[in-house]
């Protein structure tokens, strides 16, 4: 399983009732500060024409204020919770979302802008409505006043219900690799923050010191509250939109760190239906293809040995081959036919994959590559694909030592030992090829194996590749009779370990 940074615990009911409790208290406030802001302003500071009746069309806008607002704090709970029921089903039922419930969980905070902006529509035509018998223009003020505070409030209210939507917008997204919607892209969040910040402050500082309806201009108080609130407003917009596109980014980075430390197993939440959340999505899809493609690599080099999979992710792959020195170990189990008639076949492989085991470790070990299996066999060559020093000792070692190994195995195998140049290179056609060694040390050593399968010792090498090691090495050796092997024209010297170095 992947570690993914961030990520959100619990069921999902619980994760519903979590949200659910952060989010509606939330909303409710925001809501409120900004209505409170509205009504202070225009009770107290804006300036309205004098006239007799002031008082009351006060009192009756501060008792119609308080009314809209408890109706309102109701009407807004109960149609933010039917509007989020679709999510809470979802996130009860503990499955993955079908598409529509996908796109409901990204589209939740529009949803609930939406309903602030429903609210605040009906507050600007009441209110505009309950002050233009008293003056038209100065009922114009109000609505205008309203609409802006309307539009503040509902623009925080959205960044706050993007924010703590962030957990269930990340399970509505795990197991997809679709990048989610730009539903409200960094642009227009920028834009939003600068007209919460700079624009709406400065449209009512305006509507404060030239107003048609005022036969006096903005006070002193009038502009120090309009100061302070653009500061708080201003600061809440640019720290919640600059969070909105640094938290996501920070994790991408996080993550892209732990890629870079070789680490596979991440991925990052995707959280954010703006580009932000596609580079969360687009971030997972590749590390997606990196774990993929280094299972390919790992299985590739599993089939083929790593140096053969390393060049031939690194340089390529052409069909031919190029001569090279080599020494060629062919290592086969004596009397694999009764063995394979007197067992039980899945007995049978695990005898055959302990032995190839033993070869695999053995050969590795001292810088050798297995070639290919064949049936009950291993070719194992020591010199290619990379040039490696000292490869005929390193070949004449691993012959003993595996021989030694295999004691230890119910299995009687033989190994025979040969060198000499090779035509090494892919062999096959454009739609399948290996990579294998191709000449007469691969059959001399095909040959010797079969001699060995009756010598004592079970271990027959070339006696000049022998004399071609290391002087320690070849004193491990002792040199035996001479014979013509099938397929050569001159006589071949064999030479199998010394007693005490088996």
């Amino acid at each position: 399983m992947t570690r993914q940074l961030l990520a959100d615990d619990g069921t999902g009911a619980e994760l519903g009732r979590r949200t659910t409790r952060r989010l509606g208290p939330a909303i409710v406030l925001a809501n409120i500060g900004g209505a409170l802001v509205v009504f202070v302003f225009l009770l107290y500071l804006l300036p309205l024409p004098s006239r007799t009746d002031l008082e009351r069309q006060r009192w009756l806008n501060t008792l119609v204020f308080a009314a809209y607002t408890v109706g309102s704090i109701v009407l807004g709970r109960w149609w933010g919770e039917v509007a989020a029921r679709p999510v809470l089903r979802w996130l009860a039922s503990e499955r993955p979302p079908t598409d529509d419930e996908r796109a409901a969980v990204l589209r939740q905070p529009l949803r609930q802008m939406r309903i602030n902006a429903t609210i605040w529509l009906g507050a600007v035509v009441l209110f505009g409505l309950l002050n233009a018998p008293y003056d038209l223009v100065a009922a114009g003020d109000v609505a205008t006043t309203i609409a802006l505070g309307g539009f503040t409030t509902c623009a925080i209210a959205y960044l706050l219900a993007e924010r703590l939507l962030r957990p269930v917008v990340t399970r509505a997204m795990a197991g997809t690799s679709e990048a989610p919607p730009v539903v409200f892209g960094v642009g227009s969040r920028l834009v939003l923050a600068w007209a919460l910040g700079t624009g709406m402050p400065l449209l009512g500082l305006a509507l404060g010191v030239w107003s048609p309806a005022s036969d006096q201009p903005l006070g002193a108080a009038g502009v120090l509250f309009l100061v302070t609130v653009t500061l708080v407003i201003g600061l809440i917009a640019i720290g919640t939109a600059a969070g909105a596109v640094s938290d996501p980014i920070r994790s991408v980075a996080d993550a892209l760190r732990a890629v870079g430390e070789g680490r596979l197993d991440v991925t990052v939440p995707v959280y954010d239906a703006s580009e932000v959340g596609q580079l969360q999505s687009g971030f997972n899809v590749m590390v997606r293809g990196l774990r993929e493609r280094d299972r390919l690599r790992d299985l590739f080099g599993r089939q083929v040995g790593d140096d053969v999979a390393r060049l031939a992710l690194e340089e390529g792959v052409q069909l031919g081959g190029e001569t090279r020195e080599v020494a060629v170990l062919f290592v086969d189990i004596v009397g694999s036919t009764s063995l394979a008639l007197s067992m039980d076949p899945q007995e049978v492989v695990q005898r055959l994959n302990a032995f190839f085991g033993v070869v695999i470790d053995v050969v590795t070990a001292y810088g050798g590559w297995v070639n290919k299996f064949e049936g009950d066999g291993a070719l194992c060559v020591f010199g290619a694909p990379v040039t490696r020093p000292g490869f005929t000792t390193s070949a004449l070692t691993a012959a003993r030592i595996l021989a030694e190994r295999l004691a230890a195995l119910p299995v009687e195998a033989a190994i025979g030992v040969s060198a000499g140049t090779v035509v090494a290179g892919h062999v096959g056609a454009e739609t399948r090829f290996e990579y294998t060694v191709i000449g007469d040390p691969v059959n001399a050593a095909a040959r010797l194996t079969e001699l060995a399968k009756t010598a004592a010792g079970g271990v027959l090498a070339d006696a000049d590749v022998v004399a071609a090691a290391a002087p320690e090495e070849a004193a491990c050796w002792v040199a035996g009779d001479q014979l013509t092997l099938r397929g050569r024209d001159r006589p071949t010297r064999l030479a199998h370990p010394a007693p005490t170095t088996r």
